[in-house]
């Protein structure tokens, strides 16, 4: 592996080249091109559901309902999911109208609502934790990235929340579009797409990255670095991705829209209890990574990753699939995203308020109602529809 450490002008590059990866460079026009086009689509009842995805296993849910025909089932007629290499053209498309239901980063979410006013709701959690940040193997601890560069997948992401809270904790300040600096205790945060972080690592360009699987468990099986604290040991049973309908689908075509659900809840149920056989399905035919990796990420050992747990109790390291969405992670993630740098829109945060933004953007009617036809909140390991958020960096 390559030690040889980034330079600035390669550090103030990535962060240059990030800007539109990321959505800073999103403007009204270029986003809202085609969505009236888009919006009539929606509405036509014999066309297809299309799907978005990210190749990551955030999109096991949507994935397995596909392969085993659970859409099919619940006589939904899906196209064969579309995949995208980013957040911000899996985003771009779905404002668009491009694709009609995905699973997106929650903080993206909000700002996709509040800060772009898309018609578009949360209508379950896709999953939870499943994510990690993956370091050098010459980092031990969180105070060793002082001076170094932090991949994240996008600004408006839990792991950039996430990973704010765990360098502040330690005393290091995250900064953005500028070099780092071991002596002052700066971290730089670079948005990347999590198909280039690997790489990156590799080459010595940063010095971890906070990111979904399967490039953490990656990351350990080529032996390029390693997981120092997985995501869900830091807030507990957190929602990553959220599964998302344009408002033209459940308005227009409620049916399709409750069988979707179905279908989704369905397949959360089947991964959670078969996750050999998830890997199976999702390994050549939806995701680039082999099987090995994909299995690896979805069926981690808490005794193999000691470090990296510090509440083992909360078993963070296991990727599930809960799909009631609490209120209670609603309202305190707005609250930590007004907390949290971002080189990014942020005015949309202002005056916010967490509980409204709740009731305004999450609609649970049609997953509590297939949560009770899959069997209830047991199925998923839940007991109640309401909680206490534990963060602990």
């Amino acid at each position: 592996m390559s030690t040889a450490r980034p330079s600035r002008r390669t550090v103030l590059q990535a962060g240059a080249g990030a800007v539109a990866l990321t959505g800073l460079s999103w403007g009204a026009g270029a986003l809202y091109a085609g969505t009236q086009q888009g919006a009539r689509a929606a509405g036509e009842p014999s066309r297809p559901v299309r799907i978005g995805y990210l190749p990551i296993t955030d999109a096991s849910p949507l994935l397995v309902a596909h392969a085993n025909g659970y859409y099919d089932d619940a006589a939904v007629p899906v196209a064969d999911p579309i995949l995208f290499r980013s957040w911000a053209s899996l985003s771009e498309a779905f404002v668009a109208g491009r694709v009609d239901a995905i699973h997106m980063l929650m903080p993206m979410a909000l700002y996709m609502r509040y800060g772009l006013g898309a018609d578009v709701r949360i209508t379950a959690w896709n999953h939870t934790n499943g994510s990690a940040l993956t370091v050098r193997p010459d980092i031990a601890e969180v105070a060793d990235l002082a001076g170094e560069s932090v991949a994240i997948p996008a600004w408006w992401s839990i792991h950039n929340v996430v990973v704010q809270k765990m360098l502040r904790s330690t005393g290091l300040t995250p900064v953005m579009r500028e070099a780092p600096s071991a002596g002052a205790g700066t971290v730089a945060l670079l948005p990347m797409a999590p198909a280039d972080m690997l790489p990156a690592l590799n080459n010595g360009v940063i010095g971890g990255y906070v990111v979904a699987d399967p490039f953490n468990a990656a990351a350990e099986a080529r032996d390029v670095g390693h997981i120092h604290r997985f995501l869900g040991d830091v807030w507990r049973d957190h929602a990553c991705c959220v599964t998302m309908m344009r408002g033209e689908l459940l308005r227009h075509r409620p049916e399709a829209a409750a069988g979707f659900m179905d279908a989704l809840v369905r397949a959360q149920a089947w991964a959670r209890d078969n996750r050999p056989e998830t890997a199976a399905l999702l390994a050549g035919n939806y995701l680039p990574q082999p099987k090995p990796v994909i299995l690896r990420a979805l069926t981690y050992h808490a005794a193999d990753h000691r470090d990296a747990l510090h509440h083992p109790g909360w078993h963070g390291e296991r990727l599930d699939f809960r799909p009631y969405p609490y209120p209670s992670f609603t309202e305190e993630l707005v609250r930590a995203m007004q907390q949290t740098v971002v080189d990014a829109p942020a005015g949309f945060l202002d005056g916010l308020d967490p509980a409204a933004a709740h009731r305004e953007l999450v609609d649970d009617t049609l997953v509590t109602r297939s949560i009770a036809k899959a069997g209830g909140l047991g199925v998923f390991g839940l007991t109640g529809t309401t909680r206490t958020e534990e963060i602990r960096p």
